[in-house]
């Protein structure tokens, strides 16, 4: 099949390398001349402009890190939709509200680009090894037909509903994910106050009833006392303000998402945005001026 990718940087380019890997042909689009590289050395062809792209195959992938960067992608003079071959299908991997990309879908099918968001979860990691998940919303049919592409580089794919399905699945893990992250900093904070000792405890809760995805991520890096981003903070920042934001339009109370909202929100003013989500529980260390690790 015939794919164009568009966003090839932490996520975007292991995901665009495995499409590659699956057989696929395919043309890239990023402003990083490097990290177009990295997909063009194994076999990938170059496009200048999302126009371009867009032009010169079956469906269109975006994976870009804010809704404007979307925008302006999927519309823009010298985007997808000004560019779009006949028979074009635009698929978007990134996160965004739903009502967001309801928008974009309608302005695509407007212009005769069918669309499904899509947004992935399992981290750069994840996406490296081909076992992200895969949240699908938009036409089955649609859905079906891309599957193949899909597959190649997703473990678990899975059909939501219509646009839009597939952000809002994406928007609440994220939320769960990071409510987890702020309780299992607090809590190893807690633990090591008191005398324990970190490794030990967090042995005890990976065994234990507390355990979770989100707690052992956020454990591993403030053991090793490394903060590298695998995900930016300020990106977990984007993604809970706009399931605060589905929260608003579906008037649904949330009462455990604010706090860690607020949570990331310092750690942004201590200038820990760039760094990785899990820098939330440096915002007790800066606090308490102790580290979990000890």
């Amino acid at each position: 099949m015939k794919v164009g990718f568009i966003g090839v940087g932490n996520m975007g380019g292991p995901m665009c390398r495995n499409i590659i890997a699956g057989g696929h042909s395919v043309v890239v689009c990023d402003k990083n001349p490097e990290a177009v590289e990295r997909c063009t050395a194994l076999g990938a062809q170059a496009g200048a402009t999302p126009k371009e792209v867009a032009a010169r195959v079956e469906v269109v992938m975006t994976s870009l890190p804010m809704p404007a960067n979307l925008e302006e992608v999927a519309l823009g003079p010298d985007g997808i939709a000004a560019g779009a071959a006949k028979g074009l299908v635009h698929i978007d991997l990134s996160t965004n509200s739903p009502s967001f990309v309801r928008k974009i879908g309608a302005a695509m099918e407007e212009r005769g680009v069918p669309f499904l968001d899509a947004p992935v979860s399992g981290g750069v990691a994840g996406a490296e090894q081909g076992t992200i998940a895969i949240m699908v919303g938009g036409d089955a049919v649609l859905f079906e037909r891309f599957r193949p592409v899909f597959d190649s580089f997703g473990k678990n794919v899975f059909h939501m509903g219509a646009v839009g399905a597939g952000s809002a699945a994406k928007l609440v893990n994220n939320m769960i994910a990071f409510c987890s992250m702020a309780a299992a900093a607090e809590g190893l904070m807690l633990g090591t106050a008191a005398g324990l000792d970190p490794e030990q405890l967090v042995e005890v809760v990976q065994a234990s009833s507390g355990d979770s995805r989100g707690f052992r991520f956020l454990a591993e890096k403030a053991l090793a006392g490394d903060w590298s981003p695998k995900f930016a903070l300020d990106l977990g920042y984007k993604d809970i303000g706009l399931a605060g934001q589905m929260a608003d339009e579906l008037n649904v109370p949330l009462s455990v998402a604010p706090p860690t909202q607020n949570l990331m929100r310092v750690a942004r003013s201590m200038g820990f945005g760039p760094d990785d989500i899990t820098s939330m529980a440096r915002v007790y260390e800066k606090l308490l001026g102790r580290t979990i690790k000890g």
